[in-house]
């Protein structure tokens, strides 16, 4: 039997929805209609348990396109995921004050924003560090290509990102799982050079579609079509975001495990158990009911049969690592964490340090005013979002954070 809500689209294609038992907004819904409503849809949207309003498209959701690509639906921070690593660690391994952990994941990874994200701005290294020289040796010419043809895309900062976290939602964790083992985890995705690119295309595709704006719900879903002036530079840019986002995951996961090497606080330990790394904002093409289709997830992660990916809660709710079911009316996908249930102006007017204090206990974390919009209540209940797509995907491991590391 399937899990989903079945919402019908007078206009347009149908929505299946995987939202049962989880608080889903009226805008959502209108804002799913209206891409279901585009005419390069093929069969349906698809909407996970944690989806919520977005810009153009809804976060959470899973757009199939045929001959076509919404830049808008993959967003500005494209190829954001998650990557989680396993270490030979336990709980009895880490120190009763786990302040000293923090602190050493706060000084190896550079986070936040300061300065405008200008020449001291502490989210990102004053010159690249020896690894992100290296890995930036990789991605050069592909950034040359894309700059050949936009140069004006070649302003602010990119290998002196790489291997940082950012800010928001993005996140570095220490977490025990069901058995007290030790994991690292992390979130992020492709920086200002990646943002770059999305606000370039986006903006490229309204005027491609000026003569035909109107005609769309929406004017943030102007798309590309195959064979159009745009399209083959898009596929190419957003493709080397997402190799950007990937190698940028792989940087600071190194920087974390180096830093608790360097730890006076822990053991010696191997960190070769068990990896996991999976974008959850992208576009790729895949083959879905007879069609080869362009498959936007934008907060969603693949899940087709034995896929490995990580679903994870807010900064003092469980995360989950999950193995995909392969359901094909998902289009092989599933949720990308826990959704939010507010903006972030509603949960700085509704909560306090102190209620944010007390929903993070036990969390070694920062505790203060800056960062109230991403605190727990401000996003959806994981366990109901995981209930809602049991037919989706099947837990592995149950992670809970110890220790947490915002932007």
């Amino acid at each position: 039997m399937s899990n989903y809500e079945l919402f019908k689209n007078d206009d347009g294609v149908p929505i299946k929805a995987w939202v049962r038992g989880v608080p889903l907004d009226q805008k959502a819904v209108d804002q799913l209609r209206n891409v279901g409503k585009l005419p390069i849809i093929h069969r349906w949207v698809a909407a996970m348990p944690d989806v919520h309003w977005g810009i153009g498209a809804t976060v959470g959701s899973v757009i199939p396109t045929a001959n076509a690509i919404i830049p808008a639906a993959v967003g500005v921070d494209i190829g954001c995921g998650m990557m989680a690593v396993r270490l030979s660690l336990d709980a009895g391994d880490l120190p009763d004050d786990l302040r000293p952990i923090r602190t050493a994941v706060e000084k190896a990874v550079p986070h936040g924003r300061t300065d405008r994200g200008g020449r001291n701005d502490r989210g990102s290294f004053s010159r690249p560090s020896a690894p992100a020289e290296k890995a930036w040796r990789k991605l050069k010419l592909g950034y040359a290509e894309i700059i050949d043809r936009y140069p004006r895309l070649d302003r602010g900062k990119t290998a002196q990102q790489l291997g940082t976290l950012g800010t928001g939602n993005h996140f570095i964790e220490v977490c025990l799982d069901e058995t007290d083992g030790v994991w690292v985890m992390l979130h992020s995705g492709s920086r200002g050079v990646g943002n770059r690119i999305g606000m370039n295309f986006i903006q490229l595709a309204k005027k491609d579609m000026r003569g035909h704006l109107s005609n769309l719900p929406d004017k943030d879903l102007a798309y590309f079509s195959e064979g159009s002036e745009h399209f083959d530079d898009y596929v190419m840019a957003v493709e080397w975001a997402q190799r950007f986002a990937r190698i940028n995951r792989d940087l600071m996961m190194q920087a974390v495990l180096d830093a608790l090497h360097r730890s006076k606080h822990l053991p010696k330990f191997r960190a070769d158990l068990m990896a996991v790394n999976c974008h959850h904002n992208y576009v790729a093409r895949e083959h879905h009911y007879g069609k080869d289709v362009f498959v936007t997830r934008k907060g969603a992660v693949r899940a087709g049969e034995g896929d490995l990916g990580i679903i994870p809660g807010s900064m003092g709710a469980k995360s989950y690592i999950v193995r995909g079911k392969g359901n094909p009316e998902s289009f092989c996908s599933c949720a990308h964490g826990a959704g939010r249930a507010m903006s972030r102006t509603e949960a700085k007017r509704r909560y306090t340090v102190d209620d944010h204090i007390r929903m993070t206990e036990g969390v070694e974390c920062r505790k203060d005013a800056a960062v109230i919009d991403e605190t727990p209540a401000a996003y959806k209940p994981i366990d109901k979002v995981m209930e809602a797509q049991r037919d989706l995907v099947e837990v592995v491991h149950t992670l809970k954070q110890v220790v947490c590391v915002k932007g």
